[in-house]
This record gives structure tokens, C-alpha cells and sequence, in this order.
């Protein structure tokens, strides 16, 4: 093995990879979704089966990421996780039916919760906070690259070709990826693992995937049905037996503690709620395009992609205010900027020209752009070195679940009081409800980030920032 590239470098290259693969695999799904449900005939409430399944699984995975990566090292943990997704990634591809396409869904997810938290953790433990928001304007690019072209290359994909093909474009990506972390990636480890909490684990995984599953049946079957309520009511209990025994023991599997700290628990609150908006709306577009206008799917992902470049702009002017201001007016900012993107897309209807909602889109990003770092920059302020690995292993958690409440939330509203023909194709009035909806949530969470009290973040950055003038060169 190879580390000459120096991994101030290499660590910062894995990371923006590792998160375009994942990127990208979202936004392509996302507009695969119509294609995928005519295939199999699903309605679109049936659709959160395929898309919930993901956020499930990395759930269930999530939790035991902390003590693998110490116990085996960020390098190896890594690398494992990046041939697994790749893998898995060809295997949605080849899926014959629908129980095959869920099962290699899931094999993702599970690859996907130790990929995420994995390389979020080696960049904490390589650079300052202040050298992570400047960071984040460089590795914003690229990262806004994939759910540019995503959307894009997904439609041309399935028009050309079909849904399938959405899942093989990983393969090569994937691949480059292992290869480079195999050449020039140094292992990472600050401490020995100590026992791993089975019993924490088994609670929490039985918990997370009961739980989600009454939330992805819920908007298909009803909420009301006998099975819907029991997963919900046994996720429920076995989630709080879990959050006993991890509060209890002395080495738990997810260091719940952690959310003592009022900062990084008003952090993660914000991004579980805010994110539900958010992804709801990235949900709910090539849906509505596709479906309410009878748009293709090329022309839901030409339409949908200009959200990246909104998410680029703000991102530049986020890492240069952010020591300055702090996290809490520009993620309260952004997040009723979302709210009102919301009403905007509430108007359209079926006579709204595309590049209008190419705009909206925009706008998205350019308030999507003010939550997504802070969030995470600000969750780590006053967290200690040694739970950098678990901290970012519970930011991952809250993330996904609200990813995983997004497209329940809308299809629930989608086919709320709907029967027969309306459930496979929702009236146009669904659609504006539920952007309503996700805009009362957005709101809702705007209001709350402003009383966060971010004192604590704007000096780690600004005290940051003094120390790390001098060096500014050996960053970029």
C-alpha cells in the first residue's frame, strides 16, 4: 500500500466518492420509481417498500459501525463496505422480480450504514473544525456534481434503456473507488474496541426494522390495519428497551449520552425533522412530474437536477459566513426558505412548464444549501475526540430515519381518503397537499433551530479559524 498522496488529501478524495456513489444512487433511484412501479405494478404508496427498505437496513447496520471501525479500522471497514454497495448495487440491476429487487435494496442499505458513518468519521478525526468548514466549500462540488447529473443520466438511462441501468451506473464507480482506498488509504484507528453490546445491537436492529416496516406499510395497507399498528406499537417498545439497556450499560453500542449535550441533541433534532421536507420534496418532484403532468422520465430528471446547483451556491457562502454568524440563523434561515419553496410547488399543476419547475428546484437548493453542513458542523462542536466515531455514528441514525419518514409522509398524504383508481394515480389536489404539508414541517423546524444555542459553535469556528490562518495553504 501506497500513502504518498499524504491523507489530509486522501481521506477528503474517499470521502467525496464514497458520498457521490451514495448520492447518486438516491437521485437515479428516485427517478427510476415510476418505471419500477409499472413494472411490477405498484402503486405509488407501495413505492415506500423499495425506497423505505434502504433506509431500514443501513438503520439497522448504523449501530454497530462505531465498534467495527475501532475494532478493524477505518480503512478496512471502509473498503468492505464500498465492494459490498457496489456489489449490491449490481445485483438491484439484475433483480428478476420485486422480492429480489428489495432483498439486493437491502444488502445496500446494509453496506451503506457502515459506508456513511465510516468516512464521515475519519474526516472528523483528520481536520480541525475550522479546517472542515472551509473543507466543505471545496468538497461541495463534487458532491453536488452526482444529484446534478444524477437525475440526468437516470433519465436518459431508463429512456434509452431501462430502470436497471440506474443501478448498474455504480458498478464503475464503486470500483474506482475500492481501487484508489486500496492503493492510498492508511488505516485509522485512535483506540482499541472494547466488547461489543450484543444485546444493544439485537434491540436495536429488531426495533429500527419493526418500526420502519409499520412505516412503510402504513400509507400501502392503512394505518389502521391490525399489522400496520402492531409493528408500529412493538417497534416502539423494543426501541425503548433498547435506549434502557444503552443508557445502562457500560459500553453500549450507540453512546446515547452523547445526547446530553443540548447542542448536538438540538442539531440532531433539527435534521431529523428538517430533513423530512427536504427529501420529501426530492420524493415527491419526479413523481409528480411523471404522474400529475404525464411528463417522462427524462424529463423528471432534466427538471429536478437544477436543485444541486441551488445546494452549490449556498454551500460558498456558507463556509465563508459560518464562523462569522454561526449555525443557527443560517439553518433556521434555509429552513423557512424550504417552507416557502414549498408553497411555490404547492401552485403547480398540470399546466406548469418545466422550466419553471426547474426553478423551484433551485430555489430548493439554495435553501437546502443553508442546513445541511451547519447541521452537521455544529453537532460536533462540543463533542470529545474519542466520541467523534459514535457521535457521527448517531448523526447518520437521525439522518436516515428522517430520509426514511420523508416518502412516508408524503404517500400517506398522497393516498389519504383515496380508493380504487385514485390510489394508483392521486388527483392533482394530493400533490399540492402534501407539499403543504411538508411545508408546515419545515416551519415547524425553523422556528425551533432558532432557539438553539449555538454559542459554543461560533467560537469552536472562530477560534478555529485564528489557529488555522497560518496553515491555510496545507488544507486546500
Amino acid at each position: 500500500m501506497s500513502t504518498r498522496l499524504g491523507q489530509r488529501r486522501v481521506v477528503p478524495i474517499m470521502a467525496v466518492l464514497t458520498t457521490f456513489i451514495c448520492i447518486v444512487d438516491g437521485a437515479i433511484t428516485i427517478v427510476a420509481l415510476p418505471s419500477i412501479a409499472r413494472e411490477f405494478a405498484l402503486t405509488p404508496a407501495a413505492l415506500t417498500g423499495v425506497v423505505v427498505v434502504y433506509p431500514v437496513c443501513l438503520g439497522m447496520m448504523i449501530p454497530a459501525s462505531a465498534w467495527l471501525v475501532e475494532r478493524y479500522g477505518g480503512r478496512r471497514m471502509l473498503l468492505l463496505s464500498l465492494a459490498t454497495f457496489t456489489a449490491a448495487s449490481g445485483l438491484c440491476g439484475a433483480a428478476p422480480d420485486l422480492p429480489a429487487l428489495v432483498a439486493a435494496r437491502a444488502l445496500q442499505g446494509l453496506a451503506a450504514g457502515l459506508l456513511m458513518p465510516t468516512s464521515q468519521a475519519l474526516l472528523f478525526r483528520t481536520f480541525t473544525q475550522a479546517e472542515q468548514v472551509r473543507l466543505s466549500r471545496l468538497m461541495v462540488i463534487p458532491q453536488q456534481i452526482a444529484p446534478a447529473i444524477a437525475p440526468l443520466i437516470g433519465g436518459l438511462l431508463i429512456t434509452s434503456l431501462s430502470w436497471r441501468w440506474v443501478f448498474y451506473v455504480n458498478v464503475p464507480f464503486g470500483t474506482l473507488a475500492v481501487l484508489f482506498g486500496l492503493l492510498f488509504l492508511a488505516e485509522h484507528r485512535d483506540h482499541t474496541a472494547g466488547r461489543i453490546d450484543v444485546p444493544g445491537l439485537l434491540l436495536l436492529g429488531a426495533g429500527t426494522a419493526t418500526l420502519m416496516y409499520g412505516v412503510c406499510a402504513g400509507p400501502d395497507l392503512g394505518w389502521g390495519r391490525p399489522q400496520v399498528l402492531a409493528a408500529l406499537a412493538a417497534g416502539a417498545v423494543l426501541l425503548a428497551v433498547a435506549v434502557r439497556h444503552e443508557l445502562r450499560t457500560g459500553e453500549p453500542i450507540l453512546r446515547l449520552r452523547l445526547f446530553r449535550d443540548r447542542l448536538f441533541r438540538d442539531t440532531n433534532l433539527i435534521s431529523l425533522v428538517g430533513y423530512v421536507p427536504m427529501m420529501g420534496a426530492m420524493f415527491l418532484g419526479p413523481i409528480f412530474i411523471q404522474e400529475a403532468r404525464g411528463g417522462t422520465a427524462l424529463e423528471s430528471g432534466s427538471t429536478t437536477f437544477t436543485e444541486a446547483f441551488g445546494v452549490l451556491v449556498t454551500m460558498q457562502v456558507v463556509g465563508a459566513v459560518y464562523h462569522r454568524i454561526g449555525p443557527r440563523v443560517i439553518i433556521g434561515t434555509g429552513l423557512l426558505g424550504v417552507a416557502g419553496v414549498m408553497v411555490l410547488f404547492a401552485t403547480a399543476d398540470a399546466g406548469t412548464g418545466l422550466w419553471t419547475f426547474r426553478f423551484y428546484m433551485f430555489l430548493l437548493g439554495l435553501a437546502m444549501g443553508g442546513v445541511f453542513i451547519p447541521t452537521t458542523i455544529a453537532s460536533f462542536s462540543t463533542i470529545d475526540r474519542a466520541d467523534i466515531g459514535h457521535a457521527a455514528t448517531l448523526n447518520t441514525v437521525v439522518r436516515q430515519t428522517g430520509n426514511a419518514l420523508a416518502p412516508a409522509v408524503v404517500t400517506t398524504v398522497l393516498v389519504l381518503g383515496a380508493s380504487g383508481e385514485e390510489r394508483l394515480h392521486p388527483p392533482l389536489a394530493s400533490y399540492q397537499l402534501s407539499y403543504f404539508v411538508l411545508a408546515a414541517v419545515a416551519v415547524a423546524a425553523a422556528l425551533f433551530a432558532f432557539t438553539v444555542p449555538d454559542g459554543p459553535a461560533r467560537t469552536a469556528a472562530a477560534t478555529g479559524a485564528r489557529a488555522a490562518r497560518p496553515r491555510r495553504e496545507k488544507v486546500g
